[in-house]
């Protein structure tokens, strides 16, 4: 595994700025460490808590920018739904309920994916909102409950910070 090390005066200053600020710190010392999105290549280099934050990461920037409609056709559906990210939620982090939505819209991936990851316009893509509106109810909760999923999140890294990097 490959040795990340964040300042501690840096994580310190970031948590005093609040739970956002800590899991950015974290985020973009194993995103530096691998030089941006996970690959193949990459993905080997980190262990199953530091790419499950990664996936978490990329979840989450997605879907509160633009839901699950822009997190698929951004080509990120295979990142979160065929990795065991949802398993990881449940099993490890503890995230039911997350766990569960994420097995519910992987089910409509597979059954929507093909429409979902074609090249389109941007006209194309705004009109896939309307065409999918099955994603919406998966949308809201997200959004309706990013904060506590959010909190929870930084309080199992920071509960367990010898897993994402190496405090100095």
């Amino acid at each position: 595994m490959k040795k990340i090390v964040v300042k501690d005066a840096q994580l310190s200053q970031a948590a005093l700025e609040g739970m956002d600020a800590f899991l950015q710190v974290v985020i973009d010392a194993l995103r530096d460490a691998i030089g941006g999105e996970p690959t193949a290549e990459t993905m080997a280099e980190l262990n199953a808590d530091q790419m499950t934050l990664l996936c978490w990461d990329t979840l989450h920037r997605e879907v509160m920018e633009g839901g699950y409609i822009q997190l698929i056709h951004n080509g990120y559906g295979p990142f979160v739904f065929k990795n065991p990210f949802a398993k990881a939620l449940n099993k490890l982090w503890h995230m039911r309920l997350l766990s569960k939505l994420l097995y519910e819209v992987h089910t409509l991936w597979l059954q929507n994916r093909e429409e979902l990851e074609k090249d389109c316009t941007d006209d194309e893509f705004m009109a896939l909102f309307e065409r999918f509106p099955q994603f919406d109810d998966y949308d809201d909760w997200f959004v309706e409950h990013e904060e506590e999923l959010t909190e929870h999140i930084a309080r199992y890294v920071d509960e367990n910070i010898e897993k994402f990097v190496t405090v100095e």
